[in-house]
């Protein structure tokens, strides 16, 4: 299953469609501006919110969590003592883990559990600018919170990059 991002233009608040491969709009990734912490909710087609996405105020490191119908389900944060800056855990409430690396600036990275490929966002399969895919690997997984996990790891390595 792969979705197509139209990238957003950097800025807390802004607006964007994810689109299947069919070109149909799937999801809508939406930036609340007024908020005073980054805070996203991804929404179905039809406007229902799936899964809010916020920027947790009181954390050593820059994290962010993620919840499902008021209930919390993940916490994403760069991982602790890694020598590569793009590589960030997702704690998801159950005790499972997730690992995502790679150059998450460039749009290239990979979202793994134990090893395996969840999914792979890229950029290569694109032939338009500013569009990067979310290809989901495994059909058992969870195609809303991989694009939330996206969303969280691109908005912090933005922020350590001081891209707002």
């Amino acid at each position: 299953m792969r979705f197509l991002v139209r990238d957003r233009i950097l800025g807390i608040g802004d607006d964007y469609w994810i689109e299947d491969e069919h070109g149909n709009k799937v999801f809508l990734v939406d930036g609340k501006a007024l908020r005073l912490r980054d805070t996203f909710e991804l929404k179905d087609s039809a406007g229902r919110v799936l899964i809010v996405i916020r920027k947790k105020w009181f954390a050593l490191r820059d994290t962010m969590t993620i919840e499902r119908e008021g209930e919390p389900l993940a916490t994403v944060r760069r991982k602790r003592l890694s020598l590569l800056r793009n590589h960030y855990r997702v704690s998801l409430t159950d005790g499972t883990e997730l690992d995502v690396s790679g150059k998450i600036l460039d749009r290239e990275f990979l979202i793994e559990y134990q090893g395996e490929a969840l999914a792979v966002v890229s950029r290569r399969w694109m032939h338009v600018r500013e569009t990067y895919g979310l290809d989901v690997v495994r059909d058992d997984a969870d195609p809303s919170l991989l694009i939330a996990v996206t969303v969280c790891v691109i908005n912090l390595a933005e922020r350590e990059r001081g891209i707002d």
